[in-house]
């Protein structure tokens, strides 16, 4: 595979040793690696070079690596996010996912696990034409895209999972447990309202104005998707 056939993967790292070194497990493992060194630099090669993935600190000079992950998915950013973080505790965790990142890797980091997690997110697109439908909500598993009433709408990974997660089990009601295991791979409780988040954001892009809810709460136990 050459340079320009691999996925660009954008580092956005304020530390240059650590930077340079992420770039090069990124470069000797065939992807192509821009590095930034601040939340501006990086927002701009966000912008230009749209990567395929972004590899985030949280702790950036001048603005929060979470503060900047918040701004790129505001303006339609949806490749995978992947935060750097030196902790890992549940507020760690649910803080990085509802700034709208999708995993987190932690400091210091072995480059096996590192590279293991980029594979994961930058797996080629399975070659289906499958789809999920649940009345006029349609989910493309190939384009990763949701319709809803003729309508496109654009997901983030984690949006896209956890819809299709949703859609996989119909009028059945999934309790908050699942859905963290399922879509997350957590098995943290507690006081985390990432889900809550999540839903949110789904249904501010699934659910038009003025019409019937699709994704309903059931109040102490978790969610549904049914007609109401």
């Amino acid at each position: 595979m050459t340079v320009a056939q691999s996925p660009c993967v954008l580092v956005i790292e304020t530390d240059e040793s650590l930077a340079n070194q992420l770039s090069c497990d990124l470069q000797e493992a065939g992807y192509e690696s821009i590095l930034a060194h601040d939340a501006t630099s990086g927002l701009q090669h966000c912008r230009d070079r749209q990567p395929a993935l972004i590899v985030l600190d949280r702790m950036l000079a001048g603005e929060s690596g979470l503060s900047l992950c918040k701004n790129m998915r505001s303006n339609g950013m949806r490749s995978p996010v992947l935060i750097l973080m030196a902790r890992d505790t549940v507020d760690d965790r649910v803080a990085c996912l509802e700034a709208g990142a999708d995993d987190y890797i932690l400091k210091p980091y072995r480059s096996e696990d590192f590279l293991k997690l980029i594979r994961l997110y930058l797996k080629p697109d399975v070659d289906t034409t499958e789809q999920l439908r649940f009345g006029d909500l349609i989910l493309d598993i190939a384009t990763r895209r949701a319709i809803h009433n003729g309508r496109p709408i654009d997901l983030t990974m984690k949006e896209f999972e956890l819809l299709k997660f949703l859609m996989e089990h119909p009028r059945e009601v999934l309790t908050r447990e699942q859905i963290l295991e399922n879509v997350w791979g957590y098995d943290f409780l507690g006081e985390s309202n990432v889900i809550e988040v999540y839903i949110r954001y789904l249904r501010l892009k699934i659910e038009d104005e003025g019409q019937k809810r699709l994704i309903q709460t059931v109040r102490g136990v978790g969610y549904v998707l049914r007609e109401s």
